[in-house]
Protein backbone atom coordinates (compact mmCIF):
# COMPACT_ATOMS: atom_id res chain seq x y z
CA UNK A 1 0.00 0.00 0.00
CA UNK A 2 1.79 3.22 -0.86
CA UNK A 3 2.07 5.73 1.26
CA UNK A 4 -0.33 9.42 1.16
CA UNK A 5 1.40 12.71 1.13
CA UNK A 6 -0.68 15.63 1.44
CA UNK A 7 0.04 18.36 -1.03
CA UNK A 8 0.96 20.64 1.99
CA UNK A 9 3.00 18.58 3.58
CA UNK A 10 6.84 18.60 3.37
CA UNK A 11 8.73 15.05 3.24
CA UNK A 12 12.17 16.36 2.72
CA UNK A 13 15.10 13.78 0.10
CA UNK A 14 16.86 11.62 2.45
CA UNK A 15 13.62 10.78 4.42
CA UNK A 16 12.31 7.22 4.68
CA UNK A 17 8.69 6.27 4.50
CA UNK A 18 7.74 2.73 4.76
CA UNK A 19 4.19 1.64 3.10
CA UNK A 20 1.28 2.73 4.41
CA UNK A 21 2.24 5.67 6.11
CA UNK A 22 -0.19 8.85 6.06
CA UNK A 23 1.26 12.47 6.18
CA UNK A 24 -1.31 15.08 7.17
CA UNK A 25 -1.18 19.07 6.02
CA UNK A 26 1.47 21.07 6.59
CA UNK A 27 3.12 17.81 8.95
CA UNK A 28 7.30 18.07 8.24
CA UNK A 29 9.37 14.78 8.14
CA UNK A 30 13.06 16.18 7.88
CA UNK A 31 15.90 14.65 6.26
CA UNK A 32 17.63 11.43 8.05
CA UNK A 33 13.69 10.34 9.51
CA UNK A 34 12.75 6.61 9.01
CA UNK A 35 9.18 6.00 9.41
CA UNK A 36 8.51 2.08 9.51
CA UNK A 37 5.25 1.01 8.16
CA UNK A 38 1.80 3.11 8.73
CA UNK A 39 3.15 5.32 10.40
CA UNK A 40 0.94 8.80 10.95
CA UNK A 41 1.98 11.94 10.92
CA UNK A 42 -0.60 14.58 11.59
CA UNK A 43 -0.72 18.33 11.08
CA UNK A 44 2.26 20.77 12.06
CA UNK A 45 4.07 17.62 13.57
CA UNK A 46 8.08 17.72 12.79
CA UNK A 47 9.36 14.40 12.74
CA UNK A 48 13.50 14.84 12.44
CA UNK A 49 13.90 18.18 13.49
CA UNK A 50 17.46 19.44 14.91
CA UNK A 51 18.51 19.01 18.20
CA UNK A 52 17.41 22.13 20.97
CA UNK A 53 21.60 22.18 21.42
CA UNK A 54 23.19 25.80 21.33
CA UNK A 55 26.58 24.03 19.78
CA UNK A 56 24.97 21.52 17.50
CA UNK A 57 26.46 21.40 14.15
CA UNK A 58 23.48 20.88 11.68
CA UNK A 59 25.51 19.40 9.14
CA UNK A 60 26.32 16.25 11.03
CA UNK A 61 24.76 13.33 9.54
CA UNK A 62 22.32 12.02 12.76
CA UNK A 63 18.32 10.69 12.30
CA UNK A 64 15.04 9.60 14.05
CA UNK A 65 13.19 6.47 13.28
CA UNK A 66 9.12 6.24 14.43
CA UNK A 67 8.64 2.48 14.40
CA UNK A 68 5.62 0.90 12.43
CA UNK A 69 2.19 1.89 13.48
CA UNK A 70 2.86 4.85 15.27
CA UNK A 71 0.87 7.69 15.70
CA UNK A 72 1.75 11.47 16.04
CA UNK A 73 -0.54 13.76 16.20
CA UNK A 74 -0.50 17.78 15.77
CA UNK A 75 2.16 19.92 16.32
CA UNK A 76 4.43 16.75 18.05
CA UNK A 77 8.29 17.24 17.91
CA UNK A 78 10.73 14.70 17.99
CA UNK A 79 14.74 15.62 17.53
CA UNK A 80 17.25 13.93 15.71
CA UNK A 81 20.09 12.42 17.55
CA UNK A 82 23.40 14.51 18.50
CA UNK A 83 25.79 11.75 17.92
CA UNK A 84 27.14 10.98 14.11
CA UNK A 85 25.29 8.51 12.95
CA UNK A 86 23.11 7.52 15.92
CA UNK A 87 19.07 7.72 16.41
CA UNK A 88 16.08 9.23 18.37
CA UNK A 89 14.18 6.23 18.33
CA UNK A 90 10.06 6.04 19.05
CA UNK A 91 9.19 2.04 19.09
CA UNK A 92 6.20 0.23 17.16
CA UNK A 93 2.31 1.03 18.17
CA UNK A 94 3.05 4.22 20.18
CA UNK A 95 1.04 7.21 20.51
CA UNK A 96 2.43 10.52 20.85
CA UNK A 97 -0.52 13.32 21.81
CA UNK A 98 -0.98 16.58 20.35
CA UNK A 99 2.48 19.14 21.43
CA UNK A 100 4.24 16.29 23.06
CA UNK A 101 8.32 16.47 22.87
CA UNK A 102 11.01 13.81 22.34
CA UNK A 103 14.56 15.61 22.51
CA UNK A 104 17.51 14.22 20.88
CA UNK A 105 19.22 10.72 21.86
CA UNK A 106 15.44 9.67 23.57
CA UNK A 107 14.47 6.27 22.73
CA UNK A 108 10.66 5.45 23.17
CA UNK A 109 9.83 1.67 23.33
CA UNK A 110 6.86 -0.10 21.96
CA UNK A 111 2.93 0.45 22.78
CA UNK A 112 3.42 3.25 24.88
CA UNK A 113 1.12 5.82 25.10
CA UNK A 114 2.37 9.86 25.53
CA UNK A 115 -0.03 12.01 26.80
CA UNK A 116 -0.81 15.63 25.47
CA UNK A 117 2.46 18.26 26.29
CA UNK A 118 4.99 15.52 27.81
CA UNK A 119 8.15 16.88 27.69
CA UNK A 120 11.09 14.15 27.23
CA UNK A 121 14.34 15.23 27.79
CA UNK A 122 17.57 14.41 25.94
CA UNK A 123 18.61 10.96 26.51
CA UNK A 124 15.77 9.80 28.32
CA UNK A 125 14.90 6.35 28.13
CA UNK A 126 11.55 4.94 27.95
CA UNK A 127 10.46 0.67 28.06
CA UNK A 128 7.61 -1.13 26.38
CA UNK A 129 4.09 -0.47 27.78
CA UNK A 130 4.78 3.01 29.73
CA UNK A 131 1.52 5.23 30.06
CA UNK A 132 2.96 8.81 30.48
CA UNK A 133 0.24 11.49 32.00
CA UNK A 134 -0.05 14.52 29.94
CA UNK A 135 2.18 17.82 30.84
CA UNK A 136 3.94 15.29 32.70
CA UNK A 137 7.82 16.43 32.24
CA UNK A 138 11.10 14.47 32.10
CA UNK A 139 14.67 15.43 33.02
CA UNK A 140 17.92 14.31 31.11
CA UNK A 141 19.37 10.95 31.10
CA UNK A 142 16.36 9.10 33.20
CA UNK A 143 15.10 6.55 32.73
CA UNK A 144 11.08 5.26 33.22
CA UNK A 145 10.62 1.46 33.64
CA UNK A 146 9.08 -0.98 31.47
CA UNK A 147 4.93 -1.01 32.28
CA UNK A 148 4.91 2.06 34.71
CA UNK A 149 2.32 4.52 34.60
CA UNK A 150 3.21 8.07 35.42
CA UNK A 151 0.41 10.58 36.14
CA UNK A 152 -0.36 14.46 34.93
CA UNK A 153 1.75 16.89 35.64
CA UNK A 154 4.26 15.05 37.38
CA UNK A 155 8.06 15.99 37.56
CA UNK A 156 10.20 13.23 37.21
CA UNK A 157 13.94 13.43 37.79
CA UNK A 158 15.12 10.09 39.22
CA UNK A 159 14.68 7.09 37.53
CA UNK A 160 11.21 5.10 37.76
CA UNK A 161 10.91 1.42 37.90
CA UNK A 162 8.84 -0.91 35.95
CA UNK A 163 5.53 -1.80 36.91
CA UNK A 164 5.20 1.30 39.65
CA UNK A 165 2.75 3.66 39.41
CA UNK A 166 4.11 7.35 39.93
CA UNK A 167 2.81 11.28 40.51
CA UNK A 168 3.79 14.36 41.47
CA UNK A 169 7.83 15.12 41.79
CA UNK A 170 8.91 11.50 41.68
CA UNK A 171 6.71 10.19 44.61
CA UNK A 172 5.89 6.28 44.03
CA UNK A 173 2.50 5.10 45.21
CA UNK A 174 1.97 1.51 43.96
CA UNK A 175 2.22 -1.17 41.32
CA UNK A 176 0.37 -0.84 38.19
CA UNK A 177 -1.57 -3.43 38.82
CA UNK A 178 -4.11 -2.94 36.24
CA UNK A 179 -1.76 -2.97 33.38
CA UNK A 180 0.65 -5.90 33.98
CA UNK A 181 -2.80 -8.14 34.38
CA UNK A 182 -3.93 -6.56 30.98
CA UNK A 183 -0.88 -7.93 29.41
CA UNK A 184 -1.47 -11.13 30.95
CA UNK A 185 0.79 -11.05 33.74
CA UNK A 186 -0.11 -14.41 35.96
CA UNK A 187 -1.02 -14.55 39.89
CA UNK A 188 2.45 -16.00 40.63
CA UNK A 189 4.51 -13.39 39.01
CA UNK A 190 2.47 -10.88 40.60
CA UNK A 191 2.64 -11.63 43.66
CA UNK A 192 6.33 -12.29 43.64
CA UNK A 193 6.57 -8.33 42.06
CA UNK A 194 4.54 -7.40 45.01
CA UNK A 195 7.31 -9.20 47.62
CA UNK A 196 9.79 -7.30 45.62
CA UNK A 197 8.45 -4.30 45.72
CA UNK A 198 7.86 -4.50 49.55
CA UNK A 199 11.31 -5.68 49.78
CA UNK A 200 12.56 -2.60 48.27
CA UNK A 201 10.24 0.04 49.41
CA UNK A 202 9.48 -1.31 53.34
CA UNK A 203 12.35 -1.22 54.98
CA UNK A 204 15.81 1.56 55.54
CA UNK A 205 19.02 0.96 53.84
CA UNK A 206 20.46 1.41 50.44
CA UNK A 207 17.96 0.54 47.60
CA UNK A 208 20.55 -0.94 45.04
CA UNK A 209 22.31 -2.95 47.81
CA UNK A 210 18.56 -4.37 48.69
CA UNK A 211 17.63 -5.09 45.56
CA UNK A 212 21.09 -6.65 44.76
CA UNK A 213 21.38 -8.70 47.42
CA UNK A 214 17.42 -9.68 46.90
CA UNK A 215 18.50 -11.39 43.45
CA UNK A 216 21.52 -12.76 44.96
CA UNK A 217 19.59 -14.65 46.94
CA UNK A 218 17.37 -16.34 44.49
CA UNK A 219 14.76 -16.37 45.78
CA UNK A 220 12.93 -14.38 42.92
CA UNK A 221 12.01 -16.70 39.80
CA UNK A 222 9.30 -14.45 38.06
CA UNK A 223 10.44 -12.58 34.73
CA UNK A 224 8.71 -9.03 35.93
CA UNK A 225 9.88 -9.29 39.70
CA UNK A 226 13.86 -9.90 38.55
CA UNK A 227 13.35 -7.31 35.91
CA UNK A 228 12.25 -4.65 39.00
CA UNK A 229 14.99 -5.64 40.99
CA UNK A 230 17.92 -5.19 37.98
CA UNK A 231 16.58 -2.37 36.79
CA UNK A 232 17.14 -0.65 40.39
CA UNK A 233 20.76 -1.99 40.50
CA UNK A 234 21.41 -0.03 37.48
CA UNK A 235 22.06 3.35 36.44
CA UNK A 236 23.28 6.19 37.75
CA UNK A 237 20.50 8.68 38.63
CA UNK A 238 18.68 8.01 41.79
CA UNK A 239 15.72 5.56 41.76
CA UNK A 240 12.43 7.26 42.59
CA UNK A 241 10.93 6.29 46.23
CA UNK A 242 7.10 6.55 48.31
CA UNK A 243 6.37 10.13 49.58
CA UNK A 244 5.86 8.53 52.97
CA UNK A 245 7.62 5.28 53.91
CA UNK A 246 6.13 2.27 55.66
CA UNK A 247 2.96 3.61 54.55
CA UNK A 248 2.86 2.05 51.22
CA UNK A 249 1.15 -0.59 49.77
CA UNK A 250 1.44 -2.30 46.19
CA UNK A 251 -2.53 -3.22 47.07
CA UNK A 252 -3.30 0.20 46.74
CA UNK A 253 -2.10 0.44 43.32
CA UNK A 254 -5.25 -1.76 42.21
Amino acid sequence: MKSSIHPTAIVEPGAELGEGCVIHAGAIVRSGAILGERVQVHPYAVVGGDPQVLRFDPALKTGTKVGSGSIVREYVTINRSTEPGAFTEVGTNCLLMACSHVAHDTLVGNNVVVANAVLLAGHVVVGNNVVLGGGSAYHQFSRIGEGSMVGGLARITQDIPPYVMVAERNEVSGLNLVGLRRRGATREAINELKEAFRLVYFQTGNIREIAAQAIAGGAFKAAEALKFLEFITAGKRGIARARRKGELDPEDAG
